[in-house]
């Protein structure tokens, strides 16, 4: 089954090796046809610790980490990021 890959930008940098990532996406409302803007909030391993806040990132699925976070930072600002990412190019 493929991982699911999300476009984001952070919001948090505050913990060791892990991001906020904060992804909008739009959705139809079902009665009115109109788009509206969901967001949500993923926490994101950042083995390097390089993400600040504002970086554009794409994050991707993993096995748990912890409690909250199951997802890793691949790419940032376009350019590539961690072992993972090369691996998988």
């Amino acid at each position: 089954m493929p991982r699911r890959v999300l476009t984001g930008r952070v919001t948090s940098d505050k913990m060791d090796k892990t991001v906020t990532v904060l992804v909008d996406r739009r959705v139809m409302h079902p009665v009115y046809k109109k788009f509206i803007r969901r967001s949500k909030k993923y926490a994101a391993h950042d083995e390097e610790n390089i993400c600040k806040i504002g970086d554009s990132v794409r994050i991707v699925e993993c096995a748990p980490i912890s409690r909250r976070k199951t997802w890793t930072v691949i790419s940032r600002n376009g350019d590539s990021v961690g072992v993972e990412a090369t691996a998988s190019a």
